[in-house]
């Protein structure tokens, strides 16, 4: 088995718990690298709820949806309570949910702790070169340090492209692309987005809760919103940001609207806005930080101590149109290096969804990030890597007779 991340560590599990000889090469010294970064240091390691409508792929929906229920979310749920010997603990605001200790070194710790105890040998700082087919059947795999070995399968979790600090860097798309896989283009996938020059550069540390919707598309996200020094990130932004991100290379631009009070739509702003008393800065302020306030109207052309009273009516129209469909300036990404995970991938027609064998080349099997699929910011990423990791090692280990 090739990464030990959060999909390799459950793989290597899997396997071992079902008789397999197994062992897991990792590149890092240590392994699980964005299990420890995960939820700011407090691993966010399930949603409370899966939201499968919200994944991404460009295979079939149906492969992508068939992966995500072959465990389902209370099972998983059971099982790392178990393993972990601690509670899941739901976040109320955010839906998420964390270990009990809110260390994500705890997980990571207690999984390649099990993973030794069911008797898998884990070699770390040992980097994967060659992948390939063996002379009599089998795999042969060599590593950057000259040592190897030889296997009658191979599980690949070797993660995509995104966060490269923690070890990923595509060599497993390599090898797939290599052995005749489809692999369709990959893009970093929530990521934070950048503008330049930046409207906004002067409220950088301003949060709410905003809605962004894309449209021209079904795509609608509300959650938190972050005014950074170099553009916009928080949760929905994260959400959203594939969409601006796979519209710019075509020449194109997915544009992307923001509310900036989602619970307020167009027509009550309106209503208040012609009802109301004072000023248009007081009524806004009353919802919105005072900074944002003072922006928004600076760019509707709207002065700040303008009474409601004497608001012109396509000075109301703008006003609401920024508060409820602002159209938010970007002009790039942070890309991979801080995209919490890869879009695109092998696709899921050429794995088994019951084993995740290829279809392409038998004894083969790969799990998690590797594959095309991501979902939404709230540990549904690691769902999906906790059941295809799963998956593929009681897949391997089945093909050899022992579970």
């Amino acid at each position: 088995m090739v990464g030990a991340g959060a999909a390799g560590l459950l793989a290597a599990l899997f396997a071992a718990r079902a008789g397999a000889d197994v062992v897991l090469l990792e590149s890092t010294k240590d392994g699980g690298r964005k299990i420890l970064i995960s939820g700011g240091g407090r691993c966010n390691i399930l949603p409370s709820v899966p939201r499968f409508d919200d994944y991404g792929t460009d295979s079939s929906r149906n492969s992508l949806r068939r992966l995500l229920r072959s465990w389902p979310l209370d099972e998983q749920r059971a099982f790392f309570e178990r393993e972990l010997e601690m509670s899941l603990e739901l976040e109320p605001e955010t839906g998420k949910l964390f270990p009990s200790s809110h260390r994500a070194r705890d997980v990571r710790d207690g999984l390649v702790r099990r993973v030794r105890e069911a008797g898998a040998r884990i070699w770390f700082d040992a980097r994967g070169t060659v992948l390939e087919p063996g002379p009599t059947g089998g795999w042969r795999l060599e590593t950057d340090t000259g040592g190897g070995l030889s296997a009658r399968r191979v599980v690949l979790a070797t993660g995509g492209r995104s966060v490269p600090a923690t070890g990923s860097r595509g060599w497993g798309l390599e090898v797939a692309a290599a052995l005749g896989h489809t692999v369709h283009p990959t893009y970093p996938a929530l990521t934070p987005l950048t503008a330049h020059p930046h409207p906004h550069a002067e409220l950088a540390g301003v949060s709410l809760e905003a809605r962004i919707e894309a449209p021209g598309t079904e795509f609608r996200t509300t959650d938190g919103f972050l005014v950074t020094h170099r553009g916009w990130s928080g949760p929905a932004v994260l959400d959203a940001s594939h969409l601006a991100v796979r519209g710019r290379p075509e020449g194109g631009r997915q544009e992307l609207t923001v509310s900036w009070t989602p619970t307020i739509e167009d027509q009550r702003w309106d209503r208040e806005l012609q009802e109301g008393a004072g000023t248009v800065r007081t009524a806004l302020a009353e919802r919105l930080p005072r900074s944002l306030v003072d922006r928004l109207l600076e760019e509707a052309g709207v002065a700040r101590d303008t009474s409601l009273a004497q608001l012109r009516r396509e000075d109301r129209v703008r006003v609401v149109e920024h508060l409820t469909a602002y159209r938010l300036p970007w002009t790039g990404d942070e890309g991979y290096k801080k995209a919490e995970v890869t879009g695109g991938g092998v696709a899921l027609e050429e794995v088994d969804p019951a084993t995740l064998e290829s279809r392409v080349v038998p004894e083969l099997y790969l799990c998690g990030e590797l594959l095309d699929a991501f979902g939404p910011i709230g540990g549904h990423n690691f769902l999906w890597a906790w059941a295809t990791g799963r998956a593929s090692g009681k897949g391997a280990a089945g093909s050899l007779g022992t579970g």
